[in-house]
Parts: structure tokens; C-alpha cells; sequence
């Protein structure tokens, strides 16, 4: 999935470059790890498969999602018009604003590795969701987000031919993106707790709705 990478002349700037603090420092450090990281692999003391793992928890009073990832916790919420409060991006949201992370931190990784001097990145990505999906009239639409593309931004002192070089090598290496665009293979189950006590009574605006 190509899309354009935008150099600084193609950005609006933002500030002078020796007045902002930039990434060139951070990249220094992080090459630092990038190549220890490859070493304990080539020597073997690095190996895997890790095992990522993510819980959802829908809160009993709102409905609101409460992701937990290791000692992290994100709230995912709906917008009014699907009784959430927008308390939190939805689930799609998140996703693109994942996938746009992913694509930054390969990018730094790939310039630290590389050498290659950055002042900014920058990644947006955009997809589309649309609600009628299924409904008659739109029975072929996908009800995943679709049509998702990305621009990534970057300010750089570096050759044309270095940047071209670091945008081949994370459309390669990120892991999202190939998420996106491979096949996959999920498998799913699901275990049924019985609970005690009546279902809770539909209010009088549902019961009145059920009468048309």
C-alpha cells in the first residue's frame, strides 16, 4: 500500500530547526537499542514468539469499554447516537490510531538503524465506516473500516534518496501494515457463565417503543 511521503517543503512548517528539540538526539539513543536488540537476536538470546495479550471489560454503568494491556488501561467509548457517552475513541478509531503508532515507531526504528538524521514525524491515517452496511442497497460494503490510507510526514536534513530508502524499508518492516493487507487466521471461543436473578425490566420509553 503506497502512499506519499511528504518532506519539509511539502509541510507546513513549524519552527525553526535548531529552535525545536527534533528527534536527532532520541534516534541517537535509539539506535543504541535497535542494534543491541539485533545482536542478542543474531546471538540468540533474544527469541520468541512473545505472547501479547489484551483484555476488554465493558464498565456495568456505562457500557464503556475498559481495554487493559500489561499495567495500561484505554477507554473505548461509542458516540451518543450508539448510547455511549464519547468518553473514549470507538474501536475502529483506535485501531487506525494504532496502526498510525505503529507506522512512527517503525520509522524510527528503520532512521535509527539506518543513520538517518530526523527532525519530525508525523503519520496520519484515515479509513472509512459506513453504518448502512448490509442494510438493503448496501449488502457488498464491508462493515470493517476500508479504504484506509496513510501519509507520513517527515523533516529530515537527509538525501531524497535516504528518506526513499527509510519509506521502502517500513512499508517492509511494519507489522501493522502488513496486519492489514496479509491474510489472517483468528480463531475464536466463547464461555457462558450462568448468572442468577430476573433480566432487569425494559424502561417505559422501551415498552412504549415495543408498542410502535
Amino acid at each position: 500500500m503506497r502512499a506519499p511521503l511528504f518532506l519539509e517543503g511539502n509541510v507546513m512548517p513549524t519552527t525553526d530547526t535548531a529552535a525545536r528539540p527534533g528527534l536527532r538526539e532520541f534516534l541517537v539513543h535509539k539506535r543504541e537499542a535497535v542494534l543491541a536488540r539485533e545482536d542478542a537476536i543474531a546471538a540468540g538470546t533474544l527469541s520468541g514468539p512473545a505472547v501479547l495479550r489484551a483484555q476488554s471489560v465493558a464498565d456495568g454503568r456505562s457500557g464503556v469499554r475498559r481495554i487493559r494491556i500489561r499495567d495500561h488501561q484505554i477507554l473505548s467509548d461509542s458516540p451518543p447516537d450508539y448510547a455511549g457517552d464519547d468518553l473514549g475513541p470507538s474501536s475502529p478509531e483506535l485501531v487506525l490510531g494504532v496502526f498510525a503508532s505503529c507506522l512512527t515507531h517503525v520509522f524510527e526504528i528503520v532512521a535509527a538503524r539506518l543513520d538517518i538524521p530526523l527532525d519530525e514525524i508525523r503519520v496520519e491515517v484515515e479509513g472509512q465506516m459506513e453504518p448502512r452496511a448490509g442494510r438493503p442497497g448496501f449488502e457488498g460494503v464491508p462493515r470493517e473500516p476500508h479504504n484506509i490510507t496513510y501519509q507520513a510526514s517527515v523533516t529530515s536534513p537527509a538525501t531524497a534518496e535516504e528518506i526513499e530508502t527509510l519509506y521502502q524499508t517500513v512499508e517492509a518492516e511494519c507489522p501493522l501494515l502488513a496486519l492489514f493487507t496479509n491474510p489472517q487466521t483468528i480463531a475464536g471461543s466463547l464461555v457462558h457463565t450462568p448468572s442468577g436473578g430476573p433480566a432487569p425490566e425494559p424502561s417505559a420509553e422501551a415498552r412504549a417503543g415495543d408498542r410502535g
